[in-house]
């Protein structure tokens, strides 16, 4: 082999290697509010690839405020948010780089599980229209609902709502995607085979997750790391594996969120 040769092999061989240590979601200095509200100020974190992280806090800390400015649907006050290496998030430019699965499952009522998956396969995709069912059955097969194409949104229970966003959040094989409230309202059962499902895709597609919520139990069964938001302080008061928190943490505001301890009155 020609020393020409090997040096462009091992060229290849590094980016390969800074693309995986790349983070998959990177923010510096993020302001967070509207007018004179500020909810957080000076935000900085990293996602990891191929993690489970979780966007965790009280109420009115801010957490799905974040999660509209990191899918693009609202724009920071201040700060930098760059997706897999690209700036400014924008769900109006182009082909979406990440799923998206909001807290009510926002399926269209009028529109067939298959319609509401392929709707985004269709708009964003060159995939021919007779390979398109094939995709939905896949993606249906993956959260477990094989057979349900032509079930509407109102024969389905709320878990099975959530499964069917989420197959639609795969639809375009993103590899990330973000989830809101992924167990809000869901039986504890129901709720159970959400997590798993979530740790299944991280595990053996090595997607990276994002996700926001305040259910203890699917938190520390699901998220490998996470950041912890303080209405009071306007910051983020704690990073970490949310089971090493709740034993580790000095702090009383998130060792009391961890270990479900209510606030002295």
């Amino acid at each position: 082999m020609s020393g020409q040769a090997y040096r462009r092999r091992d060229s290849r061989t590094a980016n390969e290697r800074a693309e995986e240590t790349r983070p998959m979601i990177s923010v510096r200095n993020l302001k967070m509010g509207w007018g004179e509200k500020i909810l957080q100020e000076d935000a900085t974190f990293d996602v990891p690839r191929g993690s489970t992280f979780g966007i965790l806090g009280g109420s009115g800390c801010g957490k799905s405020t974040m999660l509209r400015y990191l899918v693009g649907l609202d724009k920071p006050m201040a700060g930098k948010i760059e997706i897999d290496g690209i700036g400014e998030p924008d769900l109006e430019v182009g082909r979406p780089r990440y799923g998206v699965m909001f807290q009510s499952g926002a399926l269209f009522g009028s529109m067939t599980v298959e319609e509401n998956i392929a709707l985004g396969v269709k708009q964003w995709s060159d995939v021919p229209d007779d390979c398109v069912a094939e995709l939905v059955a896949k993606n249906l097969a993956l959260v477990g609902l094989d057979g349900s194409q032509t079930k509407m949104p109102s024969e389905l229970s709320g878990g099975m709502k959530k499964r069917v966003a989420i197959a639609r959040a795969l639809a375009l094989e993103p590899h990330l995607i973000f989830l809101d409230e992924p167990s809000a309202g869901l039986d504890p059962v129901a709720s159970a085979e959400l997590d798993k499902l979530i740790l299944r895709l991280c595990h053996e597609r090595g997607t990276t997750v994002v996700i926001v919520t305040h259910e203890l139990e699917s938190i520390f069964a699901v998220i490998s790391d996470a950041i912890y938001l303080d209405k009071q302080t306007k910051t983020i008061l704690a990073r970490g594996n949310p089971r090493e928190l709740k034993q580790d943490t000095s702090n009383p505001t998130v060792h009391a969120f961890f270990n479900r301890i209510a606030r002295d009155t």
